[in-house]
């Protein structure tokens, strides 16, 4: 029978407790830490996720740009003399499509409208189309006979006719400090009365302007697009435009 000494000895080595492994020493307040893998795995897909997300911001960016030119603001490119000394051949300006539904255009107003006696419009394949829309919508071409810019003279009910160069409303001569002492050949017109929801306008170019005057005629107020309130380009002739 085995005895108290004849227990195997045990190793006081292996009772010893396994050290306790090391605990990372927390980064100082106030600093972060990234693994450097992910940061490299970032760097490398960023070029590649904004090439991929291109054509949703180019989406993006048209209906924007479709929108606000159908809607708000729309440039235009001045294509003709009829509007000197305001507006000058090659001027492009911004027309506020927005402010004639929150009231009627007043006199003195610059106005772009449609041609109130459209003829039959070309077709144009897609590709045309849009090409044609988008440099009309950036002002970089307008057709001189499609859309037209003039000022407003006389308001629905209003009898409008000159005499020796001076306009005058219902018997009352005109104001017209734009004209800037101006004087013209073509000065004897009416009397003419405008119709209801109509517009009488004339280019501030009174000897070469083919406005209510002549063919043109009235203007309803259908086919007014908007008011012109800024001219952009050239730089140097960036200015309001302004009424009476």
């Amino acid at each position: 029978m085995a005895g108290p000494e004849d227990a195997p000895e045990v190793d006081s080595r292996a009772a010893e407790a396994e050290p306790v492994a090391e605990q990372p020493t927390p980064a100082p307040a106030g600093t972060t830490t990234s693994p450097e893998p992910d940061k490299k795995k970032k760097q490398k897909k960023g070029p590649v996720a904004f090439l991929g997300e291109l054509p949703v911001l180019l989406l993006i960016a048209f209906l924007l740009a479709l929108l606000i030119k159908t809607f708000l603001v729309q440039a235009f490119y001045i294509p003709s003399e009829s509007m000197e000394p305001t507006l000058n051949v090659g001027d492009r300006v911004l027309v506020n499509k927005v402010v004639y539904h929150l009231h009627a255009p007043r006199r003195g107003d610059i106005i772009v409208f449609a041609d109130p006696h459209p003829t039959v419009e070309t077709h144009r394949n897609p590709l045309s189309a849009f090409l044609h829309w988008l440099t009309e919508g950036l002002g970089v071409s307008t057709s001189p006979d499609k859309d037209f810019i003039k000022r407003v003279i006389g308001l629905p009910g209003e009898v409008v006719e000159m005499h020796r160069c001076v306009v005058y409303i219902n018997g009352q001569p005109l104001s017209e400090p734009y004209l800037k002492g101006l004087t013209f050949n073509n000065c004897e017109y009416g009397p003419k009365k405008v119709e209801a929801d109509s517009l009488f306008v004339m280019g501030d170019n009174r000897d070469d302007s083919n406005d209510s005057r002549f063919q043109l005629g009235l203007i309803p107020y259908g086919k007014v697009i908007g008011r012109a309130f800024i001219t952009i380009w050239p730089p140097s002739r960036i200015h309001l435009l302004h009424g009476l």
